[in-house]
């Protein structure tokens, strides 16, 4: 019997060709790639026993900060950049289709279906404004009856996850379906920047690193239509700090919009808000899927 010991010069080489019997193609090309850039890593920064200990009680931090509520792998994935990249390798769309952007750590619970014109602000902290659009095909298309999933931080800052007990569940969140001409419209409160959860492992590598933990004010928005490609998105709201500087990287210049203040007592009848009132106006566009 032959024994092919692991030594410096073919460490990855050894590793990977344990790996040949794998049923799972994908999986094989997945773990065989992973193997050979970690152990590159560690050759390149020639890794200490130290900083390998360190590293492990990292990701072991790391897991224990997970529940429900809370991502903390997310969150790690989200300020290494890699939350953007995979969205950007999974999201190649065509020129005139909304942009996308991450996901985020706090779409742990679902959005309650809610009827248009909703307000979504059940604790009513922040100042009240309207979000509306209008989901289309690529083509200028309406898409009538398409899904449009909403939440967001309230006028302080936080998510509802984040403070169980002081706000109400659901609040900020909403599945809305659009009106026959793809229209959507809800009431709500202008979005606050805010830091993301910085009191775990995470918030200790930003820190670490001289970084601030903040993302500016924004609006997140899943829109889905039947024989469409959905898109994960936000909008961003024009001069919130942040924008240049977004922790997780997931701001877009074609995803900010301005908050307009709006003096039109039948729109505000309309949306059923007092006149004047703040407004958030974004259409969301849609590629057709091809068989």
């Amino acid at each position: 019997m032959t024994v092919t010991g692991l030594r410096e010069e073919n460490s990855a080489q050894v590793v990977v060709q344990s790996l040949r019997d794998t049923p799972d193609e994908r999986l094989k090309a997945v773990l065989s790639s992973l193997v050979e850039h970690l152990h590159g890593f560690v050759k390149d920064v020639d890794l200490t026993h130290a900083e390998w200990e360190r590293g492990i009680a990292f990701l072991t931090e790391v897991g224990h900060m997970c529940d429900d509520t809370r991502q903390e792998f997310v969150l790690l994935s989200d300020v290494l950049g890699v939350s953007m990249l995979v969205d950007a390798i999974n999201n190649r769309r065509s020129a005139t289709a909304t942009d996308t952007t991450v996901l985020g750590p706090f779409h742990m619970v679902a959005s309650p279906p809610r009827d248009l014109g909703a307000n979504i602000s059940l604790d009513a902290v922040g100042e009240p404004c309207v979000f509306a659009g209008q989901v289309r095909s690529s083509d200028g298309t309406p898409l009538g009856g398409a899904r449009v999933d909403v939440w967001q931080a309230n006028g302080a800052g936080f998510y509802d996850v984040q403070q169980p007990g002081l706000q109400p569940e659901r609040n900020l969140r909403g599945l809305f379906v659009a009106d026959d001409d793809g229209r959507f419209w809800l009431r709500t409160v202008v979005p606050r920047y805010y830091p993301i959860p910085d009191d775990g492992p995470v918030g200790r590598l930003l820190a670490a690193t001289k970084r601030h933990p903040n993302r500016p004010a924004h609006i997140h928005v899943i829109a889905e239509a039947d024989g469409h490609a959905p898109v994960t998105t936000h909008v961003f709201v024009e001069d919130s700090p942040y924008l240049d500087s977004d922790t997780v990287f997931g701001v877009k210049e074609s995803l900010i919009r301005p908050v307009v203040l709006v003096d039109d007592p039948q729109r505000a009848e309309h949306y059923q808000i007092a006149n004047p009132f703040r407004l958030i106006e974004f259409d969301v566009i849609l590629d057709r899927v091809t068989a």
